[in-house]
């Protein structure tokens, strides 16, 4: 199984895509898509207060992903 890596965020700090163990670059729905699928470790699903599903990982706690590395 693959986990996230690295992160790479907008401007605004909103995240747009990931780098996984295996050196892929996919975009955030990608790895939303993924992690549903169950091919992808250390992330949990959540929804948010209107019903949407967000990526949130299940390895860093609280922090979210912010302990990752940036891609670029």
């Amino acid at each position: 199984m693959e986990e996230i890596t690295k992160i790479q965020r907008k401007h605004d700090g909103e995240i747009i895509s990931f780098q996984t163990s295996t050196g892929r670059i996919i975009s955030y729905q990608k790895a939303l898509m993924e992690a549903q699928e169950g091919s992808l470790t250390g992330v949990s699903l959540e929804l948010d207060d209107n019903g949407m599903t967000h990526l949130s990982s299940s390895m860093d706690g609280d922090t979210g992903f912010s302990g990752l590395p940036e891609i670029f």
